[in-house]
């Protein structure tokens, strides 16, 4: 949005220096207060055998009447190596209105994807047992990365890839033969299978019997047979992808494709096949590799292992079938799997095997991975029991005490249990994405809902609280006269943001960095309330009042886009 003024700059930066305009980049100052664009004088230094601070100077003097003269509303100064721009506050403030005005919730997004597909593996639970906490990070990261490249004009296809294949199910099986008369699998399905899960697991380990008769159940389903025990696992499938489904539904949260593991069960064969016709794969002890040390010498101990000795597969061929699949289906631009870091030696030997293949669209295949989701004093999340922590009872937690503080806070509130639920579950999501998406995520209940600081309801507040200051200028009827733009000659960082909102989201995506959104509305939340203390915008003269309701309803319309982008509600009131 800054090329109005941007282009100019570089056209004459060009014509005084004999750069192209291609080699001239405009930075953002480290320091603000400097300026809004930047050029460093390092290149140009070393081409003229002079000092930086000096061609700085030279270029300054040369340019300072040069803008006035051909109309480009800025001024220059040398600091140091550096040429800094002003944008006259005046001009920043009808540009930046204007664009966020025509766009209005379209601001910050863009058409560059046009024509491409983004595929985006997240969430991705297992089934026979309810999503827990470990599942929240992938699960709102992927969601926010797949808003993001949709407003940047790219196709997206959010891929929920349900674990509902591997040996632990043949375990599963049995044990809903024996014991299903022993859990309350009618009452609450989901709740019943979870126990059945664990029993079976504990079981597979002490009884050779139960080992045995688990292994052969597998190895029937992985055969295809048509019986009780294929019966059986589309039972628990259906149970649980409707205990899923509602989990989404509450976190506002939508799928295009529902596939499992056991959806690539007729390509596993085929993936086999491609894979040892590309010449990569030996048999070792019995079992089908691949050997990566060629391509990662990290790998040389690590194969990846494509059919253990017995004939059943793995994770990594269903996995390897999962990409193939995906890039015949939709020939995407980038295919993201959205896994935790524990999950990356997985994934390097996937890309090492696909390297080994010669496969031109390795590189557009990424491991967005990131840390763990840990409660104070970084321990691990568990419920009340000490048990595994269900993600439905933490967002209930959550929402439960914001309805306490929203009580405390505005008792009088309309639809207070719909804005709890609002600023709940924003909390949530906030607090997961607020830094690196690699950092662990500390969850402290009280912490993530305070309405200070860098959380999910000081965003929310700031956004309900500049609606509100709009909805009492309408009330008086003020705000109608021609805005005095020079009123917002200080308010120049705010102006600024507002400008870069489209490249914050360009890059979060860019960089599946949904943090850097984060920040920057952060930022934004901390400028506007600063602001808001110096400049009244009710009551003033006329002109006044309609500059700076003007300021606070384009940062009011880039806070919701942006929240909407990392999936927090914005209430009108709080």
């Amino acid at each position: 949005m800054l090329h109005r003024f941007a282009d100019p700059i570089r056209t004459l930066l060009a014509a005084k220096s004999g750069l192209s305009v291609s080699e001239i980049r405009l930075e953002k100052p480290r320091d603000e207060s400097l300026g809004d664009l930047a050029f460093p004088c390092f290149v140009l230094a070393k081409a003229k055998k002079a000092a930086p601070p000096a061609v700085a100077a030279e270029l300054a003097t040369a340019l300072s009447d040069e803008l006035a003269r051909q109309g480009v509303e800025a001024t220059v100064t040398a600091t140091g190596p550096y040429l800094n721009f002003r944008i006259e506050r005046k001009a920043l403030a009808r540009e930046v209105f204007a664009a966020v005005g025509a766009a209005g919730s379209r601001y910050g997004g863009s058409d560059e994807g046009a024509g491409k597909t983004i595929v985006i593996d997240f969430s991705s639970p297992n089934i026979a047992k309810p999503m827990h906490v470990g599942h929240i990070r992938s699960t709102i990261i992927g969601a926010a990365l797949q808003r993001l490249h949709q407003a940047l004009g790219y196709r997206t296809v959010g891929i929920n890839h349900i674990g509902d294949w591997g040996a632990q199910f043949g375990g599963l099986v049995v044990a809903i033969r024996r014991w299903k008369d022993e859990v309350q699998l009618e009452q609450d399905p989901v709740r019943g299978l979870l126990e059945l899960y664990q029993r079976s697991k504990q079981a597979v380990e002490t009884d050779e019997a139960f080992r045995a008769e688990a292994i052969a159940a597998y190895q029937e389903l992985e055969s295809g047979k048509e019986g009780e025990v294929r019966r059986l696992w589309r039972w628990v499938t259906e149970i649980s992808l409707r205990g899923f489904d509602a989990t989404y539904r509450r976190l506002g949260i939508h799928h295009d494709l529902v596939r499992g593991e056991s959806f690539y069960e007729p390509f596993l064969e085929p993936t086999i096949e491609r894979v040892t016709q590309s010449g990569v794969t030996e048999v070792s002890q019995g079992a089908l590799v691949v050997m990566l040390g060629e391509v990662d010498k990290g790998l040389k101990e690590t194969p990846c292992l494509l059919r253990q000795t017995n004939g059943t597969t793995l994770y990594a061929t269903r996995d390897l079938a999962g990409m193939f699949h995906r890039w015949g289906e939709f020939q995407f631009e980038r295919c993201l799997y959205v896994v935790g870091a524990e999950q990356k030696l997985h994934f390097r030997q996937l890309k090492a095997v696909l390297k080994r293949m010669q496969l031109e669209w390795e590189p557009r295949v990424e491991h967005v991975d990131f840390g763990l989701l840990l409660g104070p004093g970084r321990v691990k999340l568990a419920s009340r029991k000490g048990e595994v922590l269900v993600l439905d009872e933490l967002i209930d937690e959550v929402v439960e005490e914001a309805l306490r503080v929203i009580e405390a806070k505005n008792p009088d509130l309309p639809n207070k249990q719909q804005v709890a639920e609002a600023v709940g579950i924003g909390a949530i999501v906030f607090n997961d994405l607020k830094r690196e998406r690699i950092r662990d995520v500390i969850f402290d209940k009280n912490d993530i809902l305070s309405f200070e600081g860098d959380t999910g309801p000081y965003l929310q507040y700031t956004h309900a609280r500049l609606g509100a200051i709009e909805r009492k200028v309408a009330e008086r009827g003020e705000g109608g006269g021609a805005p005095d733009w020079t009123v917002l000659e200080h308010s120049g960082p705010i102006l600024m943001r507002l400008a870069r909102f489209p490249d914050a989201v360009r890059s979060a995506a860019a960089h599946c960095e949904p943090s850097e959104l984060s920040t920057f509305l952060i930022a934004l939340a901390r400028d506007v309330s600063a602001w808001l203390t110096d400049n009244r915008v009710l009551g003033e003269a006329p002109s006044t009042t309609a500059a700076r309701l003007a300021l606070v309803r384009n940062a009011r319309v880039v806070l919701g886009n942006g929240m909407e982008l990392l999936g927090l509600a914005h209430p009108s009131e709080m």
